[in-house]
């Protein structure tokens, strides 16, 4: 395969990321307590000690690196403290730059991406996209525009959460950035109308003027660049030059999905040990709802057949989809396979499935065949296209750190 670049860019570039996961920010015992005041819409307005909110009040290091952000600091749903420092250099914002004018090539010409990398596949009308997470792990946020709507595409590695927002709030058409600041080893993303703080993990506004607002998912899903081409011979790859002369396909993060517990922006004593903490969930998120599948459940029970808010789903398990956060090369990195959620609900019907081995299964109602990608590749419904649901591919414990008591599947 393909690689651009020297050598010494890719050293450049893994010094970057491994500089972002050493820098935690202080956190000193003599920061002001908060005394938060919910408000109509969910926010907080928040006062420090129950003096009037000044931003010199802030945690001394929250204060100094957003110095120069209009970010309103008076509405909040969350203590300052819960914000981390995750970059040690100033200007922290945009230090991992965003890309803004994504440029993409065809599934041909896409010698830069090999067979088992994973990516996140975006599909909207009949424009159909591949984000390789090696892409997305330098640069976390690619504002894009697919099927004539603007989307955010998000990866936060730290997380793993690989999730799709509409761009357009309230209106407004909006450009995200990289804050800078983690929370629950999150991302925290920023927009440049009113510069309020977001939460990648559940598209939450936090802080500023949005603050409990709610930005819109889009669905997509994570699989192998393989298995993208077969469904997708004709869509659209973000290219390997993004204008930004850094080189892509290998993993700052070595050995990070291996460890027991996250780098040090999480607190160890909050892990939920109902799973290994880098274990990988399926996230199902419908309406208000969401809920977890875990990997090692779907290893033995997938597919499963579930209801989610009153939506019939099919989780899909199989492939061999390479981990984005295993080897210094992706491509060489151990399988995790790939775990899709999907509408089981065609023209009305309600189908159930079964595994039919090869990564292959059947509905009991028609005896129709499909692939992992959710295609009826033979049977009465050949050619049908399950619906993706919005879902992601988490670690455990960055779930249920913001999912403490949703529900998560449990194998008969």
């Amino acid at each position: 395969m393909k690689r651009f670049g020297p050598l010494a860019a890719i050293a450049a570039a893994v010094a970057v990321t491994i500089a972002i996961v050493a820098a935690v920010g202080s956190r000193g015992s003599t920061d002001p307590a908060i005394d938060a005041t919910p408000t109509e819409d969910g926010a907080t307005t928040t006062s420090l000690d129950s003096v009037p909110f000044d931003r010199s009040q802030l945690p001394g290091d929250l204060e100094f690196v957003s110095r120069d952000w209009i970010t309103d600091f008076s509405r909040t749903t969350i203590e300052f403290d819960e914000l981390l420092i995750g970059i040690q250099a100033t200007p922290i914002r945009d230090r991992i730059p965003p890309i803004d004018n994504p440029t993409f090539v065809s599934i041909a010409a896409a010698d830069h991406v090999d067979d088992r990398e994973p990516g996140l596949s975006l599909a909207i009308a009949d424009d159909a996209r591949f984000y390789p997470l090696s892409i997305l792990t330098a640069h976390e946020i690619v504002n894009d525009v697919v099927g004539g709507r603007p989307v955010a595409v998000t990866f936060c590695p730290l997380c793993n959460s690989a999730i799709v927002f509409d761009r357009v709030f309230e209106g407004t058409e909006l450009r995200f950035g990289v804050s800078g600041l983690l929370r629950n080893s999150d991302l925290v993303m920023w927009d440049n109308a009113t510069e309020s703080l977001w939460q990648q993990l559940t598209g939450e506004g936090i802080v500023g003027s949005s603050a409990g607002a709610q930005l819109t998912f889009l669905p997509s899903s994570i699989t192998s660049f393989g298995d993208f081409r077969q469904q997708n011979p004709t869509a659209q790859v973000l290219g390997p030059d993004q204008g930004f002369r850094r080189t892509y396909g290998y993993n700052p993060y070595v050995g990070y999905s291996s460890r027991t517990s996250p780098y040090g922006f999480f607190q160890q004593d909050l892990i939920d040990d109902r799973f290994p903490a880098l274990s990988r969930v399926v996230n199902v998120t419908l309406d208000d709802t969401t809920k977890a599948y875990p990997f090692s459940v779907l290893q033995a029970a997938a597919p499963i057949n579930d209801t989610v808010a009153g939506q019939d789903i099919v989780i899909l398990w199989g492939g061999d989809t390479a981990d984005a956060l295993d080897a210094g090369e992706i491509a060489d990195s151990q399988s995790i396979g790939t775990g899709i959620a999907l509408s089981r609900t065609v023209d009305g019907q309600t189908l159930t499935f079964s595994a039919a081995g090869d990564n292959r299964f059947t509905d009991a109602e028609t005896a129709s065949e499909w692939d992992l990608n959710g295609t009826a590749v033979s049977g009465p419904l050949a050619g049908a296209q399950l619906s993706p649901v919005v879902h992601g591919n988490e670690f455990w414990f960055a779930w249920a750190a913001f999912n403490p008591d949703a529900p998560v599947y449990e194998s008969a």
